[in-house]
């Protein structure tokens, strides 16, 4: 991957993890999270690991969001009222925060393997996501299956018991 797709997807990732800090709506703040946790899934798709990028969109992007959006809808959360900010704890979280970031760039700067580029990484002849597509539906078929059913039985029970009766 060129530096500049890497700049951009960890652009994206710290825009975007700042949203789900700074903003007040909790859904809006979950999305935010997916679009950090598609950003992280496209750095580690740059490094050759494609089966942990994939991974990364499938369970957290995909699964675990849509459980996080399901229970904040759920519960009906509002968004936060906005209150006062406290100036002087946030001037003082900003300058820890400044003189943290010129701490890490005064170390890298006089680490002299930094300034050198990384030799590419060697391509391996196994296929990982066939071997462990195999040991998951060879072994571990049965309690695959299991999880699925024991999975889809809570979400109908989640629905069914979160149905609000109309007077």
């Amino acid at each position: 991957m060129s530096q500049f797709l890497f700049w951009i997807f960890a652009l994206l990732m710290l825009v975007f993890g700042a949203g789900v800090i700074i903003n007040r709506n909790p859904v809006a703040s979950a999305l935010n999270l997916v679009v950090s946790f598609l950003g992280l899934a496209a750095l580690f798709m740059s490094l050759d690991a494609y089966f942990i990028g994939i991974i990364q969109v499938l369970v957290y992007a995909g699964a675990i969001m849509v459980l996080f959006l399901f229970i904040i809808m759920l519960l009906d959360l509002r968004a936060e009222r906005l209150r006062r900010i406290n100036w002087v704890a946030s001037a003082g979280g900003i300058v820890v925060a400044l003189v943290f970031l010129i701490q890490i760039f005064s170390v890298v700067s006089r680490f002299k393997l930094a300034h050198r580029n990384f030799p590419p990484l060697a391509r391996s002849t196994i296929d990982d996501v066939h071997n462990i597509g195999r040991l998951l539906f060879a072994n571990y078929n049965l309690p695959f299956q299991i999880i699925g059913v024991v999975v889809l039985v809570a979400t109908i029970g989640v629905v069914v018991l979160s149905k609000r009766e109309l007077r």
